[in-house]
């Protein structure tokens, strides 16, 4: 007797767990025997059958997928740091500490001291004392001033430190610690002549350095543009099809003549990185091309009409190659000598290298990345690497 008072309250668990989860004894001998040892009849009785779960059929694909995001997953992505300051990181770095990650991490792009114009624009320059007392800088309104740098646009240091943080390095960004991004942001305002060498920014004086940007006082705030109902700031219409394109209204549409080449030529200016090139502004402009054979033009490049009997070093430096590497001396990035001794002789080599520079490539000689080249023709980019895998030996 003492065994069955043992056993019965594991049996009547079972019929209960069943019941809960609606399901039915499977016989009445089974049934039995629960009530044999004293369970409770409900423990043994089909529970009614339930209804169907009509959410199911009407829920939306993604429903059960995935789960909420957790106060640090939210916090981790959560970083961009308001002109208020609002979100900014408690930290601190001083220029000296700027300048050693600077000069390990960004010099190669832009210039140890932000003036270089070969892969990026100028950070620095174009500043003065007088526009740090004004909040104005005066060169954004001289029509011969030859660029603008970061600084003379500058309105809002923390647009300068968000960015570094989130974009910076180039081939690595979200790699620097907080000490690290206000270390080089006060590299870069003490170039600027915004803070002194032995400045330390912190969270807890940047709010003062504000109050020096050379161009804090530059913006216009245009209501319009906040209100949905808003007047745009350009006049245009909507034309989406069927839009004229007879001569008078393309020059309306454009520069007038004499702001054309203002600034000098377009195409010299262009940057090296990517496929995009300036127009020839100091020619005038085509007029004789309809709209497909604008859209065309527009994606040519100057390598377009090289002849390939050219020799392959002029393709080279015509293609800009020879704006980061060397025959014989390591540049920007490896010289083509070694390039060539480390893969002459692998199988497929030469498509692999077509690929890697159509298509940009980075990690293999170092932490500067090679942009993709899609603006040169594949036969070209063939006719250059043929050529750095001879053996000038």
């Amino acid at each position: 007797m003492g065994s069955l008072k043992r056993a019965w309250p594991a049996a009547a668990l079972a019929a209960a767990v069943a019941a809960a989860f609606g399901l039915a004894a499977t016989s009445g001998a089974e049934a039995q025997a629960a009530n044999d040892v004293g369970a409770p009849a409900a423990a043994v009785q089909t529970a009614p059958a339930k209804a169907p779960d009509t959410r199911t059929a009407n829920a939306a694909p993604w429903a059960g997928i995935g789960r909420p995001a957790t106060r640090s997953e939210i916090q981790a992505w959560d970083i961009d740091v308001r002109a208020d300051f609002k979100g900014l990181p408690p930290g601190s770095g001083s220029v000296e500490a700027g300048e050693r990650v600077w000069e390990e991490k960004c010099a190669i792009c832009h210039g140890t001291f932000g003036e270089s114009n070969e892969v990026f624009t100028p950070i620095v320059g174009g500043t003065t004392k007088e526009d740090i007392e004004s909040g104005h800088v005066a060169n954004l309104k001289r029509t011969d001033f030859p660029q603008r740098s970061t600084m003379m646009k500058l309105s809002q240091v923390s647009t300068l430190w968000d960015y570094i943080r989130r974009a910076m390095p180039w081939n690595a960004p979200k790699s620097l610690s907080t000490d690290e991004v206000y270390a080089v942001t006060a590299y870069i305002l003490n170039l600027a002549d915004v803070v002194p060498a032995d400045y330390v920014l912190s969270d807890r004086n940047i709010v003062d350095v504000q109050k020096r940007l050379p161009n804090r006082s530059g913006m216009t705030f245009y209501e319009p543009l906040w209100r949905v109902d808003g007047k745009p700031d350009v006049q245009g219409d909507a034309c989406m099809s069927g839009c004229r394109t007879d001569p008078a209204r393309l020059a309306a549409a454009g520069l007038p003549e004499h702001a054309r080449d203002a600034h000098g030529n377009l195409m010299a200016q262009n940057r090296i990185v990517g496929p995009v090139r300036g127009a020839d502004t100091t020619r005038p402009p085509r007029t004789d091309l309809d709209g497909a054979q604008v859209a065309a033009l527009a994606e040519a490049t100057m390598l377009a009409s090289i002849p390939h009997q050219r020799k392959p070093e002029d393709l080279a430096r015509e293609a800009n190659c020879m704006a980061c590497h060397a025959v014989d001396a390591k540049m920007v990035g490896p010289s083509f000598r070694d390039v060539g001794a480390k893969y002459r002789g692998r199988p497929g080599v030469t498509e692999m290298l077509v690929g890697r520079v159509k298509n940009g490539t980075s990690g293999a000689w170092g932490d500067v990345p090679m942009p993709a080249n899609a603006a040169i023709a594949d036969d070209d980019i063939r006719v250059i690497v043929n050529w750095i895998l001879e053996d000038r030996q």
